[in-house]
């Protein structure tokens, strides 16, 4: 009987290292981070061991560690307490993450600084625009937004990040930042980002949980694949650099139609409740972590994504430099 001899390329480490389609490596990475207000704080989030809320002192240690893991890439979320209805800290020339991205590129100007732009952070009611009507606003909530991408490169920010899902966010955050002088600063666009149960330890990490209602008329529904698509052409239209798939693990399929349909680089975030659960589960020993999370990790790769956004960035780019 005559078949077919799959096996052969499987036979030994090398050989399997040969032919590998997918290979991940630390240049993929941005690690994300929650710089929060005061002095000397160094808070674990709870349901998510291993990152911290850390204050601006201590930030460069942090960003340090980072750096010379070989990760060239970090992303900042801010954490305030002076909160207001219009998110008036997301865009202050002073506001946390301003001030962080200043200081991070005076020590380390090779690391590139990613800036969330969005402003459930900075909310006293949790939404990412503003409320009108007990509604967000679409358009108004635009004109923020985009104070907020101006402030953000204007305090050297690299990349801007609009994570809030309004309409015709990346078309009117290019034209600010455009008018601002800032046409070579890209955009890495939250396109297809789904209204997900797996946001829940990030919004425990920002203090970003909406106070009234949810986000579902602004986020995708989860069971919805043509619409990415759609989100995804229009953000390209309208001027984005980058597009994000939100989350990664559960939308596999979504990573794999984006980068298809595509041609810009596509980022999958791999986000706090699937760090969550695999941490979980390693704690209580029913899972070997450093195999589990180079599987995942690959998955998001050959799925289709070329960067991923991951609070396993530092666990990673240790365990590759082992197996290396």
């Amino acid at each position: 009987m005559k078949f077919k001899r799959h096996r052969r390329l499987r036979s030994s480490a090398s050989m399997r290292s040969l032919v590998r389609e997918n290979h991940l490596r630390v240049d993929d990475f941005i690690y994300p981070m929650f710089v929060i207000e005061g002095e000397n704080i160094k808070n674990e989030v709870p349901s998510m061991p291993g990152v911290f809320q850390v204050s601006m002192d201590l930030l460069l240690d942090e960003v340090r560690e980072v750096y010379e893991l070989g990760i060239k890439a970090i992303m900042f979320f801010g954490v305030i307490t002076a909160k207001d209805e219009i998110g008036t800290g997301a865009f202050v020339d002073d506001g946390i993450v301003q001030s962080a991205t200043r200081l991070v590129k005076q020590e380390f100007p090779d690391v590139l600084v990613v800036a969330d732009t969005c402003l459930c952070e900075y909310t006293d009611h949790g939404h990412c625009g503003v409320i009108h009507d007990h509604d967000v606003d679409n358009d108004e909530s635009l004109k923020i937004l985009a104070k907020t991408a101006v402030s953000q490169a204007n305090a050297g920010a690299d990349i801007i990040a609009p994570s809030n899902m309004m309409d015709g966010f990346v078309a009117v955050i290019r034209k600010a930042l455009d008018e601002a002088g800032f046409t070579n600063i890209p955009i890495m666009s939250y396109a297809v980002k789904y209204a997900s149960s797996f946001y829940g330890p990030f919004r425990d990490a920002a203090d970003s949980a909406p106070q009234f209602g949810d986000r579902k008329t602004y986020q995708m529904d989860p069971a919805n694949r043509l619409e990415a698509l759609r989100e995804a052409e229009s953000d390209i239209e309208e001027g984005a650099d980058f597009i994000m798939v939100k989350p990664a693990l559960s939308f596999l399929d979504i990573i794999r139609d984006v980068r298809n349909n595509f041609d810009v680089p596509v980022v999958a975030y791999n986000v706090s409740g699937e760090y969550a659960m695999i941490k979980a589960a390693a704690r209580n020993g029913w899972i070997n972590e450093k195999q589990l999370v180079l599987e995942m990790l690959t998955s998001m790769k050959r799925a289709g994504a070329d960067i991923i956004l991951t609070y396993f960035a530092k666990d990673a780019a240790v365990w590759l430099k082992e197996d290396n």
